[in-house]
């Protein structure tokens, strides 16, 4: 049931904006909760690999006095990778394109991990 309305949600999010192209929802732990990736997307790799990133962000803010982690941002040849907690247990993972505009997608990105927040 959880999972069903993390996937709404992030079908929604998905839905919101052509510039994102996949999204997950994974547990500090690195487990994926709820995904919607291309296919051939390894989703325990998206997993690991998107908690370690939050954990780095949120130990390199605070070792570098900025204050609490807010999001991770990748920018790459070809996207975007915005990473944000969704709550105290989860983490969500959001691609984008690389012409995304990003202010846009870090209102929506911002509004689903409120939203999963609440869910979990």
């Amino acid at each position: 049931m959880r999972a069903d309305m993390l996937v709404a949600t992030l079908n929604e999010l998905n839905g919101t904006s052509a510039d994102i192209e996949a999204s997950a929802v994974i547990s500090t732990d690195g487990l994926i909760m709820a995904a919607l990736l291309p296919a051939g997307m390894d989703e325990d790799r998206v997993g690991a690999m998107s908690a370690a990133i939050l954990a780095l962000g949120d130990r390199t803010a605070k070792e570098l006095a900025r204050g609490t982690l807010e999001q991770v941002l990748v920018k790459a040849s070809k996207g975007y990778i915005v990473l944000t907690h969704a709550g105290e247990e989860a983490v969500l993972t959001v691609l984008a394109k690389p012409n995304a505009k990003l202010g846009l997608i870090f209102l929506d990105v911002k509004r689903a991990a409120e939203s999963i927040s609440k869910l979990i």
